[in-house]
């Protein structure tokens, strides 16, 4: 069972870091300012969901999981604000690069 739940949480960090380099190759190769942030900013909330369910399974206590998503959760709120915020002034100044 140990072997079991040690591929399955290197499956999920593997898959966590594939959605972080999309998202870094998302953010080199799209034209616009707003497919680049669309991109960043949804592989690498995926791609830190992942890796956070991938150290869930490896956690000792429920402690150390509670703290994974929490800081998962900021990740995510600060995520979006940022790339509302970037997209929002990003409009205003009427940049399409």
């Amino acid at each position: 069972m140990n072997e079991l739940l040690s591929v399955f949480s290197w499956l999920l960090l593997a898959g966590g870091l594939l959605f972080f380099f999309a998202g870094s190759v998302g953010l080199l190769r799209f034209p616009d300012t707003l497919s680049r942030l669309h991109a960043l900013t949804k592989a690498d909330t995926l791609g830190l969901g992942l890796v956070v369910a991938g150290l869930a399974v490896r956690a000792t206590s429920l402690l150390e999981v509670a703290q994974m998503l929490l800081i998962w959760l900021l990740v995510l709120a600060s995520g979006a604000t940022a790339c509302q915020l970037l997209a929002r002034q990003a409009g205003e100044e009427g940049e399409d690069d």
